[in-house]
C-alpha cells in the first residue's frame, strides 16, 4: 500500500526513533508499504519517521545511482544491488574526509542542497530475519545511510546546511507546512490550506 509520505514542518520528523520489537506483528507488512511508496515516489531512502512512524527502520535501494556515469564502475556495480532493510539501526562511526553531494529529501520536495558528511560509515543493524549486522560503507552509499539515520534521530538535511543557505530555502519551507509543493507522490503536510 502507498503510504503518504509526511512533509517538512511535521512534528513526527523531529521524533528520535524508538526501537522495534522484534515480535511486531505489522513490521513486514509495514516494511513492505515502505518499499511500495519509496519505488512510486522514485527515492533511493525511506525512514519511518517519514511515513509518520517514530520507529528505527528505514530502507534503501540506491539502485537509480547506478546508471551514474561519472562513478568508477565498481560503485556503479555496488550501488545497482544495495538494497537493504535497516532495523534499530545504530551508526558506531563516521570516518574518513567530509564530501559534498547535493542531497535532497523526500519529505522535502523541490529544494536540493550541498550537504557534507564522512565517506565511510559503520553500522550495527537488524535485518529482515532479525539477525544482527555490523557492516561498513563507503561512498554514497555510506552517504545514503547516513540521511537516512539521521531521520531516525529527529535530524533532517536542512539542519546540516550554513544559516545563509537556510534563509535562502525559508520561503520553499514554508510552502511544503502549508502544502502549496505539489511533488508527484500523495503527502501528508503539517498545517494543510484551509478548505482543501
Amino acid at each position: 500500500m502507498i503510504l503518504p509520505i509526511i512533509g517538512y514542518g511535521d512534528p513526527v520528523l523531529r521524533k528520535v526513533g524508538v526501537d522495534i520489537d522484534v515480535n511486531d506483528p505489522t513490521l513486514k507488512e509495514t516494511i513492505a508499504n515502505m518499499y511500495e511508496t519509496m519505488y512510486n515516489a522514485h527515492g533511493v531512502g525511506l525512514a519511518a519517521p517519514q511515513v509518520g512512524l517514530p520507529i528505527r527502520l528505514f530502507i534503501i535501494d540506491t539502485s537509480p545511482f547506478s546508471d551514474d556515469e561519472d562513478l568508477p564502475k565498481e560503485e556503479q556495480l555496488q550501488l545497482a544491488s544495495f538494497k537493504k532493510t535497516f532495523i534499530n539501526a545504530k551508526i558506531l562511526k563516521e570516518e574518513g574526509e567530509e564530501w559534498g553531494f547535493n542531497e535532497g529529501c523526500l519529505s522535502i520536495p523541490e529544494v536540493r542542497e550541498d550537504v557534507y558528511r564522512h565517506e565511510t560509515v559503520t553500522i550495527e543493524y537488524l535485518d529482515e530475519e532479525f539477525n544482527k549486522k555490523t557492516e561498513v560503507y563507503d561512498g554514497l552509499i555510506a552517504r545514503v545511510i547516513q540521511h537516512e539515520y539521521d531521520h531516525i534521530e529527529g535530524i533532517l538535511f536542512t539542519d546540516l546546511i550554513s544559516s545563509l543557505k537556510k534563509q535562502l530555502i525559508k520561503k520553499k519551507l514554508s510552502n511544503i507546512m502549508e502544502g502549496k509543493t505539489r511533488p508527484d507522490y500523495k503527502m501528508k503536510f503539517a498545517a494543510p490550506k484551509k478548505g482543501s
